[in-house]
């Protein structure tokens, strides 16, 4: 019974990993404060030094799970320029990798409440695959994967982000070419490409006193030949110093989050993340997310 339980959750990680491969880039909690991956015009619209880091943890205590680990830095430079640097470390099931970003942003003031950033973002992505671990499961392959070889590939995105003080709008591609990796259809891996991704966030705050405010938030995920993501996010800010919200992302999953500022420039997050669907009794689907934000 045992055997049959695990072989149960490894097939479930199994197909959760080869619908993950449809949306191939990771889905952060806290995706207001991680924008810089997603928007590389997003980086130095802070007044001073910015340094993130991230750490999202899927279905804890299965082998091979979901996992990221993610460093953002960011920095104005002079009155118009921005820069920033993200890195992310992605593992799932079979596949890891490592993604370096370079960001530049510019910024136009539109008037005495709005401003315009314009940004690009050089990337190189390390990708490697154990297909050797395909056939430790099961699953078929095509031949040309036994000599499968890691991947160094560079890429380049763009984005646009505009910046008020009671709202927010961003639209971003952060990577427009497609390399190779490993897909998954009916229960067979194949080498095929990566999907570009775009994004739309925005947010609006709505002070409810003199020392709170609701934020709502939003973002819509668009990836090549699968369905669109939509996610809702609602936070209530409490002074500037202990932030709680819930968010709803359609059909997929629901989370509960807050954000205490432990000091000046010292944020610390913590998010819970719980899926939709639970095709297996008993397994843990919720995901965890560690979020940090210095500001210097």
């Amino acid at each position: 019974m045992t055997r049959i339980i695990n072989l149960s959750i490894i097939l479930f990680v199994l197909l959760s990993a080869g619908m993950g491969w449809s949306q191939q880039d990771p889905n952060y909690t806290f995706y207001r404060y991680n924008m810089n991956i997603y928007n590389p015009a997003y980086a130095g619209n802070s007044e001073g030094v910015e340094f993130v880091l991230g750490l999202r943890s899927q279905w804890a205590g299965i082998e091979g799970a979901p996992e990221s680990q993610s460093a953002i830095f960011g920095m104005p430079v002079g009155k118009k320029v921005g820069l920033g640097v993200s890195i992310i470390n992605d593992k799932t099931f079979i596949e890891t990798q490592t993604w370096l970003a370079l960001d530049f942003s510019y910024h136009i003031q539109l008037n005495d409440a709005n401003r315009i950033y314009f940004g690009l973002k050089a990337s190189a992505n390390s990708y490697d695959a154990n297909t050797q671990g395909l056939l430790t499961y099961g699953v078929g392959q095509d031949g040309s994967l036994m000599n499968f070889e890691s991947r160094f590939t560079p890429n380049v995105g763009a984005g646009v982000y505009l910046k008020n003080e009671r709202y927010f709008l961003s639209l971003s591609v952060p990577k427009i070419l497609t390399p190779d990796r490993l897909q998954e259809t009916n229960g067979n891996a194949f080498l095929g490409s990566d999907r570009m991704h775009a994004y739309l966030a925005g947010g609006y705050d709505f002070f409810l006193g003199a020392k709170t405010k609701l934020q709502a938030l939003g973002m819509v995920r668009y990836v090549d030949a699968s369905p669109i993501s939509y996610e809702i996010t609602g936070l209530l800010d409490f002074a500037e110093r202990f932030t709680l919200g819930a968010g709803y992302r359609f059909n997929e999953s629901l989370s509960g989050l807050f954000l205490f500022k432990v000091s000046n420039g010292f944020e610390l997050g913590y998010a819970y993340e719980s899926a939709w669907q639970r095709p297996i009794d008993g397994l843990d689907q919720g995901t965890h997310e560690v979020f940090m934000r210095f500001l210097l």
